[in-house]
């Protein structure tokens, strides 16, 4: 029997189980994780997905449930059977995704011998945003996984991380984040030593990212620099990590831009997420980024591109696609082909005179106000103007974030 041999009937035998057993114990019994995104719906309840259509193959006359292995979750699998069966299947979307990923990197499981965490797991996971971000293969031969991943843990194991991608691959496999394939023995877990190396040896697993988790580092900014920050943040405490996110293709100009093409792209001002709230994610990142430097030896206005690709996208979300200028008398709501606002993101305060990288002293203009700002008679009494603007706009979105 095939999977497509599964019947509603099946299915609410296995739903009823995880009613019995309860979340946690039905998807522990059967080897699956929490669904990243679709869910079905069925008497007012949720269930995963992926392991409901696994147990269900169980029910059938003479079958054993199906591996997470054997099938896969996504819009064209399990979720399109249970549709067929007149299920109801709710996409949870990319903001459930999303904190979910966030989530997972911050309870990432990391050797922390030394006092300090190892940097084994973050470090790959960088480098698979990396090839995200670049839109390369999600999966990899084991072969040129290990040699990349090799690579950098070389260059930039910055407390004594050993160069053996086995092991960060087996924990990331293990914390959902990481997909393998092509191997035949279950994954071991990222313990030991000669017993680890020699699984990935004998059956060179292809791997990567999940598709769900790739896409959204993909096409998100919003995703991709919240998951660098939380990364930074949590793992590279005191460490320079610019060469490292250079080395991944992390650490420039346009590390802050949606992955879409000009005519897929969706306006941050234009999305349904709360307005304060998007807000209050960009600037926490400016916020770790500029904080990062106290106490130490280098200047408050050196260059960070995590921090100043937040506060632009931060800058753009707040004046949603509007000069921001109160007295602009040019095309303040003008778009271009693609629909996007013609606006350029500019610091009041030049860094170089002592203005900070931050949104309270950053404002999105049209160009013929970015022009008056730059160049014109009356523009050091605009500049006043526009930085009152400034940090009225980013108070007041701020004080509504923490008031709900």
């Amino acid at each position: 029997m095939a999977m497509t041999d599964i019947t509603r009937r099946e299915v609410e035998q296995a739903m009823a189980e995880c009613d019995l057993l309860g979340r946690d114990h039905f998807l522990q019994r059967y080897g699956f994780r929490r669904a990243l995104r679709y869910l079905v719906a069925h008497d007012g309840k949720l269930y995963d997905s992926k392991a409901i259509v696994g147990a269900a193959h169980g029910f059938l006359p003479g079958q054993r449930p199906l591996t997470w292995k054997q099938l896969s979750g996504g819009a064209k699998h399990a979720a399109r059977l249970l549709t067929r069966l007149d299920f109801i299947v709710e996409d949870s979307g990319a903001a459930t995704l999303h904190e979910d990923l966030i989530d997972r990197i911050s309870n990432l499981r990391v050797n922390r011998a030394s006092g300090q965490p190892a940097l084994y797991q973050p470090i790959t996971l960088l480098w698979a945003f990396g090839r995200a971000r670049r839109g390369e293969a999600r999966l990899l031969s084991w072969s040129a996984a290990e040699d990349a991943i090799k690579a950098l843990l070389e260059r930039h194991g910055m407390r004594g991380e050993r160069p053996r991608p086995d092991y960060p691959i087996a924990a990331l496999h293990h914390a959902g984040l990481w997909e393998l394939h092509g191997h035949t023995d279950s994954v071991p877990t990222a313990k030991g030593d000669s017993k680890l190396r020699r699984w990935f040896a004998e059956q060179h697993p292809a791997g990567g990212l999940p598709e769900p988790v790739y896409n959204l580092v993909r096409h998100s900014a919003d995703t991709r620099l919240t998951a660098i920050d939380k990364l930074l943040s949590t793992f590279f405490q005191g460490l320079e990590y610019g060469p490292l996110l250079t080395d991944t293709g992390l650490y420039d100009d346009n590390v802050a831009d949606d992955g879409l093409d000009a005519g897929e792209q969706d306006d941050a001002w234009k999305r349904s997420l709360n307005l304060a709230a998007q807000y209050e994610r960009w600037c926490r990142i400016v916020d770790h980024r500029e904080n990062e430097n106290r106490g130490r030896r280098v200047t408050r206005t050196s260059y960070n591109p995590i921090r100043s690709g937040s506060a632009r996208r931060a800058v753009l979300h707040r004046s949603r696609g509007r000069c921001e200028n109160p007295n602009c008398t040019g095309q303040p709501t003008d778009v271009t082909d693609d629909g996007q606002p013609i606006l350029e993101v500019d610091h009041v305060m030049d860094l170089a005179l002592g203005g900070r990288d931050h949104p309270s002293q950053m404002v999105a203009l049209c160009p013929n106000c970015h022009a008056l700002k730059t160049r014109g008679s009356k523009r050091e009494e605009l500049r006043a103007t526009l930085l009152e603007v400034a940090r009225e706009r980013h108070t007041a979105l701020r004080a509504t974030e923490e008031a709900e």
